[in-house]
């Protein structure tokens, strides 16, 4: 009875709503208003100089809900969401999600350089999001005791009392500055990368792969000319520098949903298809059906064959079997076969890289 309850209630709280779109628009406003109300001390300490902001994003979380309900609308993607959500409390979860997520070991396969880059881009931002978004919806604020401390206030609550000029307050005060040295230095190694390196400069686009990052570099840039404006020029030019910036941050916000930057707010279901890969794995290895290697779980090459089916694709082999069912140098070998007439996916070679990680 209570199961038929939930459920009922579920639906008719859907139904209030024209589309997912707009419960998920709703729901997201109703709570920073309320995090606000509760953050301001019912709106007594709102800054009005960070309205821009609150608006740029409102509206990137607007965009984020669209982009991320059309791509969860996919066959794929209701898997991964539906059976990640059910491995969430996996044991190995939490050392996924520091991984994939904090020192980003996934990369560290791929070289030094690259690593660095990402620390560089992901963790300047994250810092510069953990210190910004506070400060727009009023969550966090700060004030100035005429005895020279400095007050942290957190959700209204007052946390952290310390001197102005000690080093907790010189890291609160220049925050938002290593966070844009942080990711001026990680741009900075991309660029040089994607000029330099051969495939990238093959496989780049100016709009989807440049862009991004010009976007990222102007931010940063005019956010420490506010600080240079300020600490060496006596508060020359800041008008217009702090339009300028907020103006970079706002169309950038917007942006971010719809390009490559997109995969940003993405990445924490990276943590559900490792989970989802591992488990099943350990469950149930798939063999390939030509050369016998494990290469897949037997979950994952079903899925695929389903989702195949739904969207009304075959890719059944003379054989018998599906091109799920077989390893990626199986699956290269058979496409060959079909343009040579020779059997190569029966070949027992192996490939230089058959094996390759990272």
């Amino acid at each position: 009875m209570e199961t038929a309850k939930t459920e009922k209630a579920v639906t008719s709280i859907n139904q209030a709503f024209a589309s997912r779109f707009a419960k998920s628009m709703f729901l997201s406003v109703i709570g920073l208003a309320v995090l606000s109300f509760i953050g301001t001390r019912m709106f007594t300490h709102v800054d009005l100089n960070l309205y821009g902001y609150m608006v740029g994003t409102i509206i990137f979380l607007g965009g984020f809900f669209y982009r991320f309900i059309a791509w969860g609308e996919r066959p794929p993607t209701k898997i991964i969401i539906k059976k990640g959500i059910k491995l969430l409390f996996r044991k190995s979860t939490p050392k996924t999600s520091v991984e994939q997520l904090a020192t980003y070991r996934f990369i560290w396969n791929r070289g030094i350089y690259r690593w660095t880059q990402h620390i560089m881009m992901g963790w300047g931002v994250i810092l510069s999001c953990l210190v910004t978004f506070p400060l727009v919806f009023g969550w966090m604020y700060f004030t100035m005791d005429e005895n020279g401390m400095y007050n942290i206030i957190l959700m209204g609550i007052q946390i952290l009392t310390v001197p102005a000029d000690g080093l907790i307050a010189n890291f609160s005060y220049n925050a938002l500055n290593i966070s844009a040295t942080m990711v001026i230095i990680g741009v900075c190694m991309a660029l040089y990368r994607r000029l330099k390196n051969m495939q990238a400069r093959a496989e780049q686009k100016f709009l989807y792969d440049f862009l991004p990052l010009y976007m990222l570099l102007f931010i940063s840039i005019t956010g420490l000319a506010l600080t240079f404006s300020n600490v060496f020029l006596h508060g020359f030019g800041h008008p217009v520098m702090s339009l300028i910036h907020q103006w970079s941050v706002i169309i950038t916000l917007i942006y971010l949903p719809f390009g490559k930057l997109a995969h940003i707010p993405f990445r924490p279901l990276s943590v559900f298809a490792r989970n989802y890969r591992e488990h099943y794995m350990e469950a149930a290895p798939k063999q390939c059906k030509v050369c016998g290697n494990e290469f897949v779980s037997v979950e994952q090459s079903n899925d695929v064959i389903d989702v195949l089916q739904t969207n009304h694709i075959q890719f059944q082999t003379e054989d018998g079997h599906h091109l799920a069912e077989l390893c990626l140098p199986c699956r290269r070998k058979y496409r060959m076969a079909q343009f040579s007439g020779f059997p190569t996916h029966e070949v027992k070679v192996k490939e230089a890289n058959q094996n390759a990680k990272g």
